[in-house]
């Protein structure tokens, strides 16, 4: 949604190319259900959206950048209908039809606007078909990011574009550009257990580290707490507007528990949600909890959810009459590439805007269906900053640096590739996951060091794969997220340590914050 956005916004000032490792519509954005958070209804109001963004971050919220993104929204939202996103309407008094608005936890209004439980696929497909409008941009599929061209001067580093290895033919490319945006979505895919894609593989937060940029809060992971047991290879996150329909969650005996955790019960934050689920899970010994949906009247739920009700149903389970067995997954990357509020690295002419992203409206935890509104306001400021700079950007020659580019003749074993990645993935699930502890993230800092060591070494001395870049930028991810859990020395948000069980605001209320050294 991000770099759509934003491509669609600069295609009226400049060409633009649309680099995507996979195909035009693998991303996060694709795969979210529950839908953008926005003061729609005449009863909510600018204040209420703030004041529920800052209680989730827990203390690490900029106040005036979440206020600028919380008075943008509406007209944003109006935006995408603009450009053909039809949400879903409900008849209203009157009989006017206005876009129905549903709940979701941490929020203390109805102002989650939708299309069904399909919200992010909607949009993408109309923003594909609006890009398909203009001459001026090239999707081009199958190109995957391996660094940015980075020139350094008195006056800082500068980026000049991309090297860009085409999977399809075996080619290395560089890709020359005014101006670079980053949004390269999260990084789930460095834990066994994830709602995101496989492209999530934290690339465009790895490149941005490596040629400079600041980098903060990779310790707040977002585990969402409801993914359909079992997770595998094809996931299905169950929206927790189904939470905030009415349904419920309970132990396999029946033993309703929320309630113990948090006033809000069910629609508590979903890290509060996450770590009573695992709690729960790991008490007892089960391997998930229940969703119960008999609150909820079988036509609202076909009408409301009828994405889940199929998919549920392609995998035998009829949850008009059943409950949903669900376990945490790691979902959504609070942290990111340090931009400011139009969407700028600390790197002239880098940008980046959606997950990739660390804007400062988070915090140490994203409140529900705020990350759409993200990632359409802070991308159409990034456009408008862009074309603001475009005509004055130099028109100097780009200096690669040739010592980047691995130049590897040896075919490496696809096998040590997905053993490794496996062991990544298995190490951040174990030891960096929903509960963590001063003795599993030293482990964890030891066993990663060793393992980016000979990554690297695989990376330089052996033919380009798509698989190797992830397996690489996986490595860069998981390094990141485990120095930061180390730093952080207290219990905030999605970061939740049992040897620092409790926040400590004299000594961390501030954003965790890398650049290369």
């Amino acid at each position: 949604m991000a770099g759509l956005t934003f491509a669609l916004q600069v295609s009226k000032a400049g060409t633009v190319a649309v680099i995507t490792k996979k195909a035009n519509r693998d991303s996060s954005t694709n795969y979210a259900q529950g839908g953008i958070a926005a003061v729609i209804g005449s009863k909510d109001s600018f204040e209420s959206h703030v004041e529920d963004t800052l209680k989730s971050g827990a203390g690490l919220c900029k106040d005036d950048i979440v206020w600028m993104m919380v008075k943008e929204g509406p007209r944003k939202i109006q935006d995408l209908i603009d450009w053909g996103v039809a949400f879903t309407t409900e008849r209203a008094v009157g009989g006017n039809r206005e876009l129905s608005l549903g709940m979701e936890g941490g929020h203390s209004r109805r102002r989650i606007v939708r299309a069904d439980d399909l919200t992010g696929q909607a949009i993408e497909t109309a923003l594909l078909k609006k890009l398909e409008e203009s001459d001026n941009v090239r999707i081009l599929e199958n190109h995957v990011g391996l660094d940015l061209i980075v020139s350094s001067g008195k006056d800082g580093r500068r980026c000049r574009g991309v090297f860009v290895y085409h999977s399809a033919k075996d080619e290395l490319l560089i890709f020359e550009g005014k101006i670079v945006l980053l949004a390269t979505g999260g990084v789930g895919r460095a834990y066994i257990h994830t709602t995101n894609p496989s492209i999530a593989t934290g690339d465009g937060v790895s490149m941005a580290f490596r040629a400079g940029a600041s980098i903060a809060n990779m310790e707040f992971v977002q585990f969402h707490p409801t993914t359909l047991y079992p997770v595998g290879n094809n996931p299905l996150l169950i929206t927790e507007a189904i939470r905030g329909e009415g349904a419920f969650l309970k132990k396999i005996d029946g033993t309703v528990f929320m309630e113990k955790y948090h006033p809000q019960g069910c629609l508590a934050p979903r890290d509060v949600v996450a770590r009573a689920i695992d709690k729960e899970i790991k008490m007892s010994g089960d391997k998930y909890v229940y969703l119960d949906l008999s609150p909820i009247e079988t036509r609202r739920i076909k009408s409301r959810f009828p994405n889940i009700t199929l998919e549920c149903l392609t995998r035998g389970i009829d949850i008009t009459r059943e409950p949903i067995p669900v376990v945490p997954a790691a979902h959504y990357a609070c942290g990111g590439v340090v931009t400011d509020p139009h969407g700028k690295t600390n790197i002239e002419n880098l940008y980046a805007a959606g997950e990739v992203a660390c804007t400062g409206v988070h915090g140490a935890n994203r409140l529900a269906s705020n990350s759409l509104l993200e990632a359409v306001v802070f991308s159409n400021r990034a456009a408008q900053r862009a074309r603001e700079e475009l005509d004055r950007k130099s028109k100097s020659p780009v200096t690669v640096s040739e010592e980047i580019v691995p130049d590897g003749t040896n075919d490496l074993e696809a096998v040590l590739v997905s053993h490794n990645r496996e062991r990544i993935r298995s190490l951040m699930w174990d030891y960096v996951g929903i509960v963590r502890s001063d003795q599993r993230l030293s482990k964890a800092w030891s066993r990663i060091k060793f393992m980016k060591t000979e990554i690297e070494e695989y990376y330089y001395k052996n033919r380009l794969t798509t698989e190797l870049i992830e397996l690489r930028n996986l490595t860069w991810t998981a390094e990141l997220i485990i120095r930061s859990a180390i730093m952080r020395k207290e219990s905030r948000g999605l970061h939740y340590n049992v040897d620092h069980p409790d926040h400590d605001d004299g000594k961390f209320l501030h954003d965790t914050v890398f650049e290369i050294e």
